[in-house]
């Protein structure tokens, strides 16, 4: 982790939000102008899964005067990184000053009032990854052994991003994230059980960064583009090309919002 925190430090510009890019979101960049970049792999060797179009890179970038630090892609459990591996990432950006967290993400649709292409914001989470990264020694100069997530998601960025989105006329939905282990994807039995737990949509990421994140006191919005409808709602084989190609359909509505709501913070 100090190696990231040295490097962080070197930037020329400083930022206090920190957005991380789902599967098929990464050409978000190009709405951004670059400052610097550098590759997660060659300062901490931690790989992004590529398969998914993750690119490992951390960018600092510059949005209408503001600096903002964007993660090209992320680790996921499914990979059977450490714990540690989990949280050093966020913890290492809590350590510079990030007071933001904007979590994105590719997700199947289990509420069937959903559709592919959608964008659900996320008022909360149910983690079944059977996984927390915060297992261990606590890092005390972070925050508490045991973390309040009664509000995961900052309560006024969601009002924040509600008002932006209907001054766009994007119809934003609002949803409970289900995290699953993977890499396979669920069963027909699986989605029932989870919609009955009150999921409306399903993926293999967010949580851990989430509650790192909570841990540290960051603030957090999370953002899921609806890619596919899951098993058993859908009749089509999952494919994670779909995914990656609905996504970047959902770019540029998607892109509208999130550059609103970052001026705006």
């Amino acid at each position: 982790m100090k190696k990231l925190i040295k490097k962080l430090n070197s930037f020329k510009g400083k930022a206090n939000v920190l957005v991380i890019l789902g599967s098929g979101l990464n050409e978000f960049i190009n709405e951004t102008d670059i400052v610097e970049s550098f590759s997660l792999s060659k300062i901490l060797g931690i790989k992004t899964d590529t398969s998914i179009g993750h690119n490992g890179n951390i960018h600092l970038v510059k949005l209408a005067k503001k600096y903002i630090y964007i993660l090209e892609g992320r680790k996921h459990y499914y990979e059977n990184p450490s714990d540690k591996t989990m949280r050093e990432i966020i913890q290492a950006f809590a350590y510079i000053g990030i007071e933001t967290l904007v979590v994105t993400n590719a997700a199947g649709g289990m509420n069937p009032e959903f559709k592919p292409g959608d964008i659900m914001m996320i008022d909360d989470h149910i983690n079944m990854l059977g996984r927390n990264p915060l297992v261990g020694e606590n890092n005390n100069d972070l925050g508490p052994r045991f973390v309040d997530m009664s509000v995961a998601y900052d309560k006024n960025y969601r009002k924040l991003i509600d008002k932006i989105a209907k001054e766009l006329t994007i119809d934003l939905k609002h949803g409970i994230y289900v995290s699953y282990l993977g890499p396979s994807y669920e069963t027909p039995a699986e989605i029932k059980a989870f919609r009955l737990l009150g999921g409306d949509a399903v993926g293999m990421s967010t949580v851990p960064e989430v509650i790192v994140a909570r841990h540290a006191g960051i603030k957090v919005l999370g953002i899921s583009i609806i890619t596919n409808m899951a098993s058993g709602i859908s009749k089509e084989k999952l494919s994670h090309d779909d995914v990656l190609k609905t996504s970047k359909k959902a770019l540029s509505k998607f892109s509208d919002l999130l550059i609103n709501f970052l001026k705006q913070l």
